[in-house]
């Protein structure tokens, strides 16, 4: 049995069953659903995933675009796929956050005396959370082509950076689901998400080429896994071309999954 299929401990019993794939996976959608109708319940948890797209698009490409490529026209192949890897990235935080506070208030309670696997209850809303994240590649897709934007790709190009954008989103956010697991307080497990959040985002390609930074900035950047992400968008969305850096992204991102997965399982566990 591993940490990610054995469910909780049953009280009554002083028993684990095993808990199969299959039943893994059930109890996974199940908790998806939940959290979407918590969703549908609170719009207000879509905010940063509808209204950050359209500002920061229209806000990053009027004031960078004339500096950076001489029109706010030549920089939007630049700062849309750009954007797209941003604002998922700062989707993935309100995970960690919506999970601490969910624990706070005793809602994994309930899960202590329920025979699911340990990882449903954290999988379960990261897979809810993919909405969110197509939501915002494809808002911020199509703000860009009501600026001007057109992507060499096609639709299939865009949509394959999309689908590539939920992957990394989803991956990325059992980093913060790790956090909200090992914090005090939904305030901290915010505090701590946005100070790696922000290096890792606005520390890659994502604004501006890596050739016009400082050589240790660049050099950092140039192996910023987020860097790999967002180049990957690039080529799909502008060239529709799959490149060395969708292998490199698909590869960061099942790193991540790989070591955060099991931490944030192993700590959630302890804490029920």
């Amino acid at each position: 049995m591993t940490a990610l299929t054995t469910p909780l401990r049953d009280p009554a019993q002083g028993l684990s069953t095993h808990v199969g794939l299959r039943e893994t996976v059930a109890q996974t959608m199940t908790l998806a659903w939940r959290a979407t109708m918590k969703m549908r319940r609170n719009f207000e948890q879509l905010f940063d995933v509808t209204i950050q797209p359209l500002l920061f698009t229209a806000m990053f490409a009027g004031i960078f675009g004339g500096a950076i490529s001489g029109s706010v026209g030549g920089y939007l192949p630049v700062i849309i796929p750009g954007l797209v890897g941003q604002t998922v990235m700062t989707a993935c935080v309100a995970t960690g956050v919506q999970l601490r506070e969910d624990m706070d208030k005793g809602v994994f309670d309930r899960f202590k005396v329920l025979p699911i696997a340990r990882v449903a209850p954290l999988a379960g809303p990261m897979v809810a959370d993919t909405l969110r994240y197509a939501i915002a590649g494809t808002l911020t897709f199509v703000t860009g082509i009501a600026m001007g934007y057109r992507p060499g790709g096609g639709p299939f190009g865009v949509l394959g950076a999309i689908v590539l954008g939920i992957i990394a989103g989803w991956s990325l956010a059992w980093i913060f689901t790790w956090f909200g697991t090992i914090g005090r307080s939904a305030q901290g497990v915010q505090g701590i998400s946005l100070m790696v959040m922000f290096p890792l985002t606005f520390l890659s390609n994502a604004f501006v080429p890596t050739d016009t930074m400082p050589g240790w900035l660049r050099a950092f950047a140039d192996v910023n896994p987020v860097s790999h992400v967002i180049s990957a968008i690039r080529d799909l969305a502008n060239d529709g071309r799959i490149t060395a850096d969708t292998g490199w992204a698909l590869l960061g991102c099942a790193v991540v999954v790989a070591i955060f997965a099991p931490l944030s399982v192993r700590r959630f566990s302890r804490k029920m």
